[in-house]
């Protein structure tokens, strides 16, 4: 029998059924309904157009697209096992939920990874651990030439913007960040109340749109830059070069986020598309920038002024550094963002294939800080999946100073990896501006898991750091972390990566630094 055969038979017995329905008993309704709706469909499938599968197949075509409605939540809670989900698995979102709640977060029976896979990697536990200590330690961030010095936490809040986050969601994160006494990025969509309210530390973030200090054709402000960036709560500026979801092109927030209330905190039109260039207006050159960052600590009266960027060419970002040293200035910190992405929506291509993982970020970095000799005065942080102590502790040992975190943030306040975020669909009010969605999300409720994540993973990180001997994060040496080459070898980080001497750079380069240490142009950004 053709489809067009078994649709039709499905219209007339839907048709008899309604006849029956009416003229013999209400009791037909209940086949009259449901024959006469899949009837109806099989035709509308046959006429259109669009999807060839409906045509050849009417009404069952659609499980099809049912199926790959569903298919992430079918792999996550189905199929994947504990340890090989993406960007996140089971075993790392359950550490933070349990972290978040304050539950026991300890796991019985042995790992389930495969230790001799390549590319596993483990820390090296010391036959003579320390004490944990009892308080935090905290990194004094500011260099000579700031006034007004700040001491980060080892683990803070990652860059995510009001407008890309909901309000509660800010408040929350903000909340959370005052009872534990670490800092939040406001990312780059401007300095909302909800960024103030609670009193919590910021770091007041600026992107390539200078929202919140635009001029009316979207040039920087000093003038309104200089009256935020004054506010008690703001203890650091940043400007934004690139991050790691898309390193090289601007960020979109829909006109349909677009509402009063952002288009204030933006300084732009309401209900437009918001479109952030992929590049700066106020610098062109290395120099430029250098001088940019400057100004910026001079605006902000003496507090630390940094930038976050995802690497790309380790040329240009030793100009950077020349550009530094000639300048007799530099930034108080950078922020270097992994290309593994991050909760920012991008094109797949970028995601998948653009920017430097944060590994080798970070490493180009701090190696091109130490060489030039600049790097006692400027601290690094690392952005970019750090939700555990683990995490934390592989990248102070890669060179950080201190971790910054987004999506397991996001975790603490009730994220559960939907990936709906650039929809406004979000299912946990994380990531939307629709009022009843976002009214899901109870502050009250989530600021406290904030709170118990990030106090629970820094201690875990101080734990890791104790049973390798080491109470001073600074203490961290790169034969502290090994990586499996292959099944029957493994090797440090020491032996796996090329690590400068101060001044190494200016004294006499390596010959693997030596053509782009050459090339470097401080006043270009060269290919």
């Amino acid at each position: 029998m053709t489809r067009i055969a078994i649709v039709v038979l499905f219209l007339v017995a839907g048709a008899s059924a309604l006849l029956a329905a009416v003229g013999v008993s209400p009791w037909w309704w209940f086949a009259a309904v449901p024959l006469t709706a899949t009837g109806l469909l099989g035709a509308w499938d046959l006429l259109q157009r669009r999807h060839s599968v409906l045509r050849n197949y009417p009404v069952l075509g659609h499980a099809r697209f049912l199926l790959e409605r569903i298919r992430p939540e079918l792999q996550q809670y189905f199929i994947e096992r504990n340890f090989d989900g993406r960007p996140f698995d089971r075993d790392v979102r359950t550490i933070v939920y349990e972290r978040a709640k304050g539950t026991d977060a300890e796991q019985p029976y042995g790992t389930e990874r495969d230790v001799y896979q390549p590319g596993y990697e483990f820390l090296v536990p010391s036959m003579a651990p320390c004490p944990v200590p009892e308080t935090p330690p905290r990194v004094r961030v500011g260099g000579p030439d700031c006034s007004r010095p700040y001491d980060m936490a080892l683990l803070n809040v990652s860059a995510m913007s009001f407008g890309s986050l909901s309000a509660n969601a800010v408040l929350a994160l903000n909340a959370g960040a005052k009872a534990g006494g670490f800092a939040q990025d406001t990312g780059e969509g401007g300095l909302s109340e909800y960024h103030l309210r609670p009193g919590g530390d910021l770091i007041w973030e600026i992107g390539t749109g200078y929202f919140g200090c635009r001029t009316r054709d979207g040039d920087f402000d000093p003038a309104e830059f200089a009256d935020k960036a004054a506010h008690e709560h703001v203890k650091c500026v940043s400007l934004k070069l690139s991050q790691g979801a898309k390193p090289g092109i601007g960020g979109v927030l829909p006109g349909a986020k677009v509402n009063a209330e952002i288009a204030r905190v933006r300084d732009v039109p309401e209900g437009r598309t918001v479109i952030s260039p992929p590049y700066h207006r106020v610098f062109d050159t290395p120099r430029e920038l250098v001088r940019f960052i400057a100004r910026m600590r001079d605006l902000a009266g003496g507090k630390p002024t940094g930038f976050k960027l995802c690497v790309g060419s380790r040329r240009q970002f030793l100009a950077v550094c020349k550009a530094m040293l000639e300048e007799g200035t530099a930034p108080d910190f950078i922020v270097v963002d992994g290309g593994e992405g991050g909760t920012g929506a991008a094109p797949l291509e970028f995601a998948d294939h653009v920017g430097a993982p944060l590994t080798e970020g970070l490493l180009t970095v701090h190696n091109a800080l130490v060489g030039t000799g600049l790097r006692d005065r400027i601290r690094i942080g690392a952005s970019g999946k750090i939700a555990t102590g683990t995490d934390l502790v592989k990248r102070m040992v890669q060179g950080a100073d201190y971790g910054n975190a987004a999506r397991a943030m996001m975790f603490a306040v009730g994220c559960i990896q939907a990936q709906r975020c650039h929809t406004n669909t979000c299912p946990t009010g994380v990531t939307t501006q629709d009022p009843r969605r976002a009214r899901a999300l109870d502050v009250r409720d989530k600021a406290p898991r904030v709170q118990r994540f990030q106090e629970a993973t820094v201690a875990g990180a101080l734990q890791l750091m104790a049973s390798m001997g080491v109470t001073d994060p600074a203490d961290l040496r790169p034969h502290m972390l090994r990586q499996r080459v292959d099944p029957f070898t493994e090797r440090s980080y020491e032996e796996l990566y090329e690590w400068l001497e101060p001044g190494q750079l200016l004294a006499e380069p390596p010959a693997s630094w030596a053509a782009d240490w050459k090339a470097a142009d401080p006043g270009r950004f060269a290919v």
